[in-house]
C-alpha cells in the first residue's frame, strides 16, 4: 500500500533528513586513510543517538548495524568492519534515521584520501544520474520516467545500472511501496502523486550491472570486480516539484 504524507508529516521527515544530512557532512572530514569502517559505524551511531534520534537500520529485518559501509566492488549492504581504509578506496555509507517517528534514508559516496580519475568520473556520473532522476520526480510523471532518465544517461557514459537493488517508498517504515527502479521506460509505471515520499538511489558500476551475493546474505558485489558507486536522497513529491528531505546543501551538489 502506498501512503500519501500530509504537509506536517513531510515537515517532520525533513527534520529527520536534516539530521541525517548533518551526519554525512561530518563524514566528509572524518573519513581518511587509517580509519576503519567500524570507526565510521561507531561515529554515526553515537552522533545519531546524541541528537535524540534512533539509528533505524539496527534490527531492521535482522540487520545489526547503524550503517551499511560498502567498499570498492561492494554494491550495497556492506558490513562495517575493522579492515583499515587506504588511499583510493571508494566507500558508500548508507544510513536511516528515526527522529520522533519520522524516517529518512540517504547514502553518500566518499573517496578515501587520494582519488583516481576512474573514481572521480564514476562518482560524477553517479551523482548526475541521481539528480537527473530527481528532476523527473514530478506530480503527474511516472516511475518509469525516473528510471529512464538514470539508465539512459549512465549507459550512455559506459556504465552499468544495478537492477537487483532499487529505490522505494519511505515513512513511517524504512521500505514501503512504490518500488523505484533506476532503469525503465519513460511514460510507463505508476503515476506520481503529491504526498508520495520515495528514495532515489542509483547504484552505478564501471562494468556490468550484474552482481553476486556474499554468503552473509546481505552484501552484494559487482560480478566482474569493477567499482560501484551510489548516491541516495529521500524525496517528497509536491505540486511545487521534488523536495529533497536529505539535502546536504546546494542542490545538484549535495
Amino acid at each position: 500500500m502506498i501512503t500519501l504524507k500530509s504537509k506536517r508529516e513531510i515537515e517532520t521527515m525533513a527534520e529527520s533528513g536534516a539530521l541525517l544530512a548533518s551526519v554525512h557532512k561530518e563524514l566528509r572530514e572524518f573519513i581518511k586513510p587509517g580509519i576503519t569502517s567500524w570507526d565510521i559505524e561507531v561515529f554515526v551511531r553515537d552522533y545519531i543517538e546524541s541528537h535524540g534520534a534512533i539509528a533505524a537500520q539496527i534490527g531492521y529485518e535482522g540487520y545489526k548495524y547503524a550503517t551499511c559501509c560498502s567498499i570498492n566492488d561492494e554494491i550495497c549492504h556492506g558490513f562495517p568492519r575493522k579492515k583499515v581504509l587506504k588511499d583510493g578506496d571508494l566507500i558508500k555509507v548508507d544510513m536511516c534515521v528515526n527522529l520522533n517517528g519520522a524516517i529518512s534514508d540517504s547514502c553518500w559516496a566518499y573517496v578515501v584520501g587520494k582519488s583516481t580519475d576512474e573514481i572521480d568520473r564514476l562518482m560524477a556520473v553517479t551523482k548526475k544520474a541521481l539528480y537527473l532522476g530527481i528532476e523527473q520526480a514530478q506530480v503527474g510523471n511516472r516511475i518509469g520516467d525516473i528510471g529512464h532518465a538514470i539508465q539512459s544517461y549512465a549507459e550512455q557514459e559506459g556504465y552499468g545500472v544495478v537492477r537487483d537493488f532499487i529505490g522505494h517508498g519511505i515513512g513511517p517504515t524504512i521500505h514501503e511501496s512504490p518500488a523505484v527502479p533506476h532503469y525503465g521506460v519513460a511514460g510507463k509505471g505508476l503515476r506520481l502523486k503529491e504526498g508520495m515520499v520515495i528514495t532515489i538511489e542509483p547504484m552505478i558500476n564501471t562494468g556490468t550491472w550484474k552482481m553476486k551475493m556474499d554468503p552473509n546474505g546481505w552484501t552484494s558485489y559487482t560480478l566482474d570486480g569493477g567499482l560501484s558507486c551510489q548516491y541516495e536522497h529521500s524525496i517528497a513529491i509536491t505540486n511545487e516539484g521534488p523536495l529533497l528531505l536529505t539535502s546536504q546543501g546546494e542542490e545538484g551538489t549535495y
